[in-house]
């Protein structure tokens, strides 16, 4: 059974996966599927998990467990890793570069700034405290969908900038 985001309680455990550069329509497609099933066929000791996955803003891919009734142990998490290595390698992708900070411009689209650039970038007004940023370290439902993407000012890559 596939499950809602919004069916899944909101203290459930979120994982966030920056693909290095933005997905084509055809890839998402052929993905999405895999993610889906990935998360109605996920176990954590035997016993299925609540669990939904998705691609946002054909960037990432996120996994959320609802962790009320069961916890995902480290076997459970370390084969969410495998499948996300998995569905990188299906489309020779990286999603566990987190040296690349994903902003939202002005028209909406996503681009992103390695962190060595960051500081920079603010300096000479690529970017500033008011630009959003994802936050891609957020861990619960409610932190997902209140502040995965905020202001720089108000994330913790203010910490680079001031």
């Amino acid at each position: 059974m596939i499950r809602d985001l919004i069916a899944l309680n909101d203290e459930s455990r979120v994982w966030v996966f920056q693909a290095e550069r933005i997905l084509s329509y055809d890839e998402i497609d052929k993905i999405r599927p895999l993610i889906y099933q990935y998360a109605d066929q996920w176990l954590s000791h035997g016993t299925p998990v609540e669990a939904y996955g998705n691609i946002f803003h054909r960037r990432f891919l996120v996994l959320v467990a609802d962790e009320t009734k069961l916890k995902v142990s480290g076997c459970s998490i370390d084969s969410s890793v495998h499948f996300v290595q998995q569905m990188g390698n299906l489309l020779n992708v990286d999603f566990f570069d987190r040296m690349n900070y994903a902003i939202m411009n002005d028209d909406e689209t996503i681009t992103t700034i390695h962190h060595i650039d960051f500081k920079e970038a603010f300096d000479n007004g690529k970017i500033d405290s008011n630009t959003l940023i994802f936050n891609n370290l957020v861990d619960s439902k409610t932190k997902f969908l209140s502040s995965w993407v905020s202001p720089i000012k108000e994330s913790w890559h203010a910490k680079f900038v001031n």
